[in-house]
């Protein structure tokens, strides 16, 4: 089949995504795939942040390089050409849907020609919460169906809320499909359409995995054990703040490492000041499992809101695919997916026994078996049950 990607994330990145993840797997099982990059908004165009993405597509332009550009076997990335608006300061959504039509266009007009050049005359177009660029592409582009993603709450977020809240559900009830990543959103989207499959998330299982020992790195070398550690954003819209202080307060014989980039408030926080805490830093995803590997116990301590409650963590996956004791916040996703193979709490009491009890029951037996089960989320097994729901709509 042939597959076009319209997404918020780029493919040229250092951390994958949802929708970058399920196009690589695709080419690698034989589909034949073209990945739109996000377009250029004139803000982006004339003020370029350094994120590479941006600068990468900059350089596309100005120096009039192809815009469509082979990245492996079955797989294509187009940067397109012309420029958007942006029209999220109008208060109206009925004048706001008919504004970014403008957009919904230009981006069209720049994924006309790939096509056809691809010689994809019947393509499925897959939209990975791209709500407003991409709002109106299943009209414009004519694709044999149109499959909405939706793996994360984007309209909790400010700049999606005002228009968001009324124009996705529009969104998903047009749509032939809705493939969801964790059980609650797929609930949801039923209440819109019918057509709305759970698929689950993957992970990098090549990557993650306990086969070989990695040394220790040097910047955890020095932090004693036992190590209880967290990777990911460090930010309090998803983390409880508060809960990681008291952890640690409790138990100062523990050490408390926190992998990623810190928001201000954590930034700002008195854990910095706490002698078992341990910030060190942003990682390239190919140095993470060195970190996890050395942990004693992983961690996600998320707080519960619009933004977090129905998501399927990631990290959770890269957790268990090295064999490590895993204690998290419960969510209906953490109970239906992972109670059997992770300790969960809902408060500070509770992840203090949960912590305690995986420190003490840990053995070989209970890392084989979080290995072996967490290898059903492989991309691999994700795509070939994407496909399967393709299918299925299709043949309807």
């Amino acid at each position: 089949m042939n597959f076009v990607f319209v997404s918020l994330q780029r493919i040229n990145t250092n951390r994958e995504s949802t929708s970058t993840s399920l196009a690589k797997e695709l080419a690698r099982q034989h589909h034949k795939v073209l990945y739109v990059n996000s377009p250029l908004d004139r803000k982006e165009y004339f003020f370029p942040s350094s994120d590479s993405g941006i600068t990468d597509h900059l350089q596309v332009i100005k120096t009039q390089a192809d815009p469509l550009q082979k990245l492996a076997p079955n797989l294509w990335v187009l940067y397109p050409l012309r420029r958007l608006d942006s029209f999220n300061w109008i208060r109206s959504t009925n004048l706001f849907s008919w504004l970014i039509k403008l957009n919904n266009r230009r981006l069209a007009n720049d994924i006309k020609p790939a096509l056809k050049e691809l010689g994809f005359e019947e393509f499925i177009l897959v939209n990975d919460k791209d709500i407003f660029r991409s709002f109106y592409l299943k009209e414009f582009l004519q694709p044999l169906k149109y499959i909405y993603l939706d793996r994360d709450y984007t309209i909790g977020m400010p700049y999606w809320r005002r228009h968001g809240q009324v124009l996705e559900p529009r969104l998903m009830t047009k749509a032939d499909a809705i493939f969801c990543n964790s059980l609650d959103f797929t609930t949801n989207a039923r209440r819109y359409n019918a057509n709305s499959f759970y698929i689950g998330n993957g992970f990098a299982a090549k990557q993650f995995t306990s086969d070989s020992a990695t040394a220790v790195p040097a910047d955890l070398a020095t932090i004693a054990g036992p190590r209880i550690g967290y990777v990911g954003a460090l930010i309090t819209l998803r983390l409880d703040l508060d809960l990681l202080r008291e952890l640690a307060q409790e138990r100062p014989e523990w050490s408390f490492v926190l992998i990623g980039w810190e928001d201000e408030d954590f930034a700002q926080s008195d854990l910095h000041k706490m002698p078992n805490v341990f910030f060190l830093g942003r990682k390239h995803t190919q140095e993470v499992h060195a970190y996890i590997q050395h942990f004693d116990v992983c961690i996600n301590p998320q707080v519960l809101n619009d933004i977090t409650r129905s998501n399927f963590p990631l990290k959770i996956l890269e957790y268990l695919a090295l064999g490590k004791p895993v204690v998290a916040t419960t969510t209906n996703t953490m109970t239906e997916e992972f109670s059997n193979y992770t300790y969960l709490a809902t408060n500070k009491e509770e992840y203090l026994q949960k912590i305690e009890q995986a420190l003490q029951e840990e053995s070989l037996q209970k890392k084989a078996d979080r290995i072996q089960f967490v290898q059903k989320f492989s991309w691999e097994n994700v795509v070939k049950l994407f496909v399967k729901h393709v299918d299925e709509v299709l043949a309807k």
